[in-house]
This record gives C-alpha cells, sequence and structure tokens, in this order.
C-alpha cells in the first residue's frame, strides 16, 4: 500500500465519545466496541503493522496502546510477539477475550493516559490514528511520559497517525453519508478546531430496521513536527518516518499518513 496516495480522513478511526464534560477515557470502546470489526477491521494494513512491529520488538514484551478488539494484538501474537493489550473499554476487551479464549494477549484495563503497569516493555505502540484520541494536550503529555517510564532503554515508541494538512483559517464543519454494508447508512458530522487542534463530532448511525444510535467522538491531532516536540520532551529521538507500515519513504508534501519510530537510550526527563 503507497501511504503516499491513499485518501485518509481525520475523522476515521479510532475516537472517544463525548460526555457532558468532554469525553471519558472509555467514551470511545464503549460506544464503538458493538461495530468497531465490522466498520473499522480492515481500516489498515494489518499484515504490515504486524510484521513492522515483530521486527521492531526484535524478541522483547510490546505494550499497544487502545488494544481494542485485537485487530493488531491477536495477529501480532500470532506471530510470536508477547503483546500486552491497554484499553480504556470493558466492552473492547470483552470482544478482544471473546476471541482470545487462550489468553494470548495480556490485556490491561487502563486509562492510556495514566497506565498503571507493573511490566516494562521494550517496544510501546500506538496503531491507526489512537494516540489522537486524546483530545487534550496534558493527556498526550501525560501518555508519552508515562510510555517512558515504561520502557527499558533502549526502547522505542512507535505512533501511526494522519497528517492534518493545512490547517483552516477557521472552524470548518463537515458532514458524509456511507453505507454501514447492511442495508443501513452512517451520517458522520464533524467540526474542526485549528486553534486547539480538535475534531468534535457525531456519528449517526440509521440501521436497517429503523433504529438510530449517535456514537459522539473527539481527537486532537498533531502536526508531525509537533509530535516529534512531545516526544522529544521526554528524551525520545526520531528514528525512522515511514509513509506506512511498509517503510515507504516519507514525503512530507505528498503524505497523508506517517509511522514515526522514536527511540530512547537513556531515562526520561522529568
Amino acid at each position: 500500500m503507497d501511504g503516499c496516495s491513499d485518501s485518509v480522513d481525520p475523522v476515521d478511526g479510532r475516537f472517544d465519545s463525548l460526555g457532558a464534560d468532554g469525553p471519558g477515557p472509555d467514551g470511545y470502546g464503549e460506544a464503538f466496541a458493538d461495530v468497531y470489526d465490522d466498520w473499522y477491521g480492515s481500516i489498515s494494513d494489518v499484515e504490515a503493522t504486524v510484521a513492522a512491529v515483530a521486527a521492531l520488538a526484535d524478541g522483547g514484551r510490546v505494550l499497544e496502546l487502545g488494544v481494542g478488539t485485537g485487530r493488531i494484538a491477536l495477529p501480532l501474537a500470532a506471530a510470536g510477539v508477547v503483546v500486552d493489550g491497554l484499553d480504556a473499554s470493558p466492552s473492547m476487551l470483552a470482544r478482544l477475550a471473546a476471541k482470545d479464549p487462550d489468553g494470548h494477549v495480556a490485556v490491561v484495563l487502563a486509562d492510556m493516559a495514566d497506565p498503571q503497569l507493573t511490566r516494562t516493555y521494550g517496544l510501546a505502540f500506538a496503531a491507526f490514528n489512537t494516540f489522537f484520541n486524546l483530545w487534550r494536550a496534558v493527556d498526550q503529555q501525560r501518555c508519552v511520559a508515562a510510555v517512558a517510564r515504561h520502557l527499558v532503554a533502549p526502547a522505542r515508541f512507535a505512533v501511526e497517525c494522519f497528517v492534518p494538512g493545512t490547517e483552516p483559517d477557521d472552524i470548518q464543519e463537515h458532514e458524509d453519508r456511507r453505507s454501514d454494508g447492511a442495508g443501513g447508512e452512517v451520517v458522520r458530522r464533524s467540526v474542526r478546531d485549528p486553534a486547539d487542534q480538535t475534531v468534535h463530532g457525531v456519528l449517526e448511525h440509521h440501521a436497517a430496521d429503523g433504529q438510530v444510535t449517535a456514537r459522539s467522538w473527539a481527537i486532537r491531532y498533531l502536526h508531525p513536527d509537533q509530535l516529534d516536540a512531545l516526544l522529544a520532551a521526554e528524551g525520545f529521538v526520531l528514528e525512522h518516518r515511514w509513509a506506512d507500515w511498509r517503510g515507504t519513504a516519507f514525503d512530507p508534501d505528498e503524505c497523508t499518513h506517517h509511522v514515526s519510530v522514536y527511540r530512547r537510550d537513556g531515562a526520561p526527563h522529568g
């Protein structure tokens, strides 16, 4: 897959649901767990992701942030990688457990902004836009600091994200419609605010039987240089930036997606 030619919409993928005080850490999973595999099971190149993560792990234990229903973690474990999957959503983890009765993936129920982990890892990763589900800057900072604390140097943190592109001059609204593949329709509405680099929205699922379900979400996106600065604050240095997990060369003027691999050789800052 050519990571420089595929159109990547920032409101696709995994998102947290909005509550009265903003999205909680389990919001996305509790809202989307029942449709996640059907809607997003093939959203990215699983085979290439597994191969790249396995190579980066180099035989060490791996932590996946936002493991969800195990889209990446289960084939990763099947490839012989020892993987722990962290997610704040009991519903997501229940669906993973149903597909993994022998417990090949060790699950951790926790907020990825502040995980209380008992193990250390050589590699942590966040696949397809998962890191942006942390919709507040402070939570993104807390997440990176927590990852740094639980990595054994030399260690790596790999993050897969969309490239936001040129910022709009003002708040930007968007709406589109698509089939749900089962005779229904999904209406997606979003609002992008360049002032705080957030996108908030709702997916209204109009099922074939007439039932309507609203699933709200929010993200905070970062441009690649902003992600670099955030990781650098915890002692990480950019080691690789690819257009995809297959290692396609990244062109900042053309690519809509990136996989960035950071390395930390010393103790975390702070």
